[in-house]
């Protein structure tokens, strides 16, 4: 048989079949169902990706790319700081002073973290930070908070608010918390609710002089790096007589993201069912197909017509709906990609989520997973009805239809 003839039998099986046309409709919808399985799985898993990416810049921001912590007494000071400029020139360094605090404006309270920086060390590793304070110049006891305490304490700027720290002071019979008044500068936003709402700033003089902290020690230093992952590696080695330890961003937040990929995956497989659901439209409507065409495939067999060339009919047949479903759904993918890149159709709230609009990023790998999953799919839905379609007694056939 011919290739000729291969081609017009399988054109005459995809055209509308008038006499059975429930085998065309299931044609149909495996056809849109594929479709709409791989538009749903593009912009999905680009959705995704997006989010999961806004969220690591942003973390990664406030939580540093790398820091160092001391496991000794006194081990993370002035001599370390010097050693590792020394060492690692194309690091930027910032060191700090942190702990907790109850900061109050009248009768309004708000508690949180507050962390002692050199403000021109800081605002090179910490762009947030540096919006916030622009170039005004930071006394001793200014202030910088997350909008979230300015907005909770109503402060304006130059506001003279009171800060109690977990320290306790002696105070006759009795121990009050110490106690300081700073000056409101001015108020940061990260994008993210948990740290807008609990994150402040002062000088590190004014946290080493209320801790009572000697001016060369210091509670940690925040790295940034361009490669956090290979620096972490020669931090270590660096560090390993040192007393101190070292702790990437992705560490820090491990469980969230590991959380993260979970669902990606879950949503990945969820949605692939979507295909595989539509895909079992193809083997309906070819088994169908090959039921309702009996008589014609007795008749090409007996004409000389091998299985394999059947078999082939058959599977061209599937391969064209299911190949033609997956190219129509990579091309409404990227229109709605397009689309919800491009204009504002979903708005998030950007308190919630820290963006009002909708992250988007596709990865290559999700792509080509896609493709494949799909592609694998519907050539396995397409080869049982192929397979079937060459087991007809030609005798028995002919003899009785």
């Amino acid at each position: 048989m011919n290739k000729t003839l291969v081609n017009f039998i399988v054109k005459k099986y995809l055209r509308f079949d008038k006499k059975n046309p429930f085998i065309s409709i299931s044609a149909i919808l495996a056809f849109v169902g594929v479709a709409i399985g791989v538009m749903v799985l593009i912009l999905s898993m680009a959705i995704m990706n997006g989010t999961a990416k806004e969220f690591e810049r942003k973390l990664f921001t406030m939580n540093y790319p790398l820091t160092i912590y001391p496991k000794m007494a006194n081990s993370v000071n002035e001599e370390l700081l010097n050693k590792l400029i020394k060492e690692y020139p194309k690091l930027k360094f910032s060191p700090f002073v942190s702990t907790q605090a109850i900061v109050q404006n009248g009768d309004n309270m708000s508690g949180g973290m507050i962390f002692g920086v050199i403000p021109q060390n800081e605002a090179e590793i910490n762009p947030i930070y540096k919006e916030a304070v622009k170039d005004q110049l930071i006394n001793k006891f200014d202030l910088i908070t997350g909008i979230g305490i300015s907005d909770k304490l109503l402060l304006a700027y130059d506001s003279k608010v009171t800060l109690y720290f977990t320290e306790l002071n002696p105070a006759g019979f009795s121990l009050m918390p110490k106690m300081k008044r700073f000056n409101y500068l001015s108020s940061f936003r990260s994008g993210l609710n948990a740290y807008d709402k609990a994150y402040m700033y002062t000088t590190i003089e004014a946290l080493q002089t209320l801790l009572q902290k000697e001016p060369n020690v210091y509670d940690g230093i925040h790295i940034l790096s361009d490669d956090a992952f290979t620096d972490i590696e020669k931090l270590r080695v660096t560090l390993k007589e040192d007393g101190v330890g070292v702790v990437g961003w992705w560490q820090q937040n491990g469980n969230f993201f590991a959380a993260m990929k979970m669902e990606k995956t879950a949503l990945f497989i969820v949605l692939m069912l979507i295909i595989l659901v539509a895909s079992l439209n193809i083997i309906s409507s070819l088994l169908m197909t090959v039921m309702s065409r009996r008589k014609e495939i007795a008749l090409l067999l007996s004409m000389g017509a091998s299985s394999k060339e059947i078999k082939s009919i058959f599977l061209r047949v599937g391969t064209i709906i299911g190949f033609g479903g997956i190219i129509l759904g990579i091309i409404l993918g990227f229109f709605g990609y397009f689309l919800l890149d491009t204009f504002d159709i979903v708005s998030l709230p950007a308190d919630v989520y820290g963006s009002a609009k909708l992250p988007l990023d596709l990865a290559l790998s999700d792509f080509i997973s896609i493709i494949v999953g799909a592609v694998i799919i519907v050539l396995l839905s397409s080869y049982y009805p192929a397979s079937r379609a060459t087991r007809i007694d030609v005798i028995d056939v002919l003899r009785n239809e």
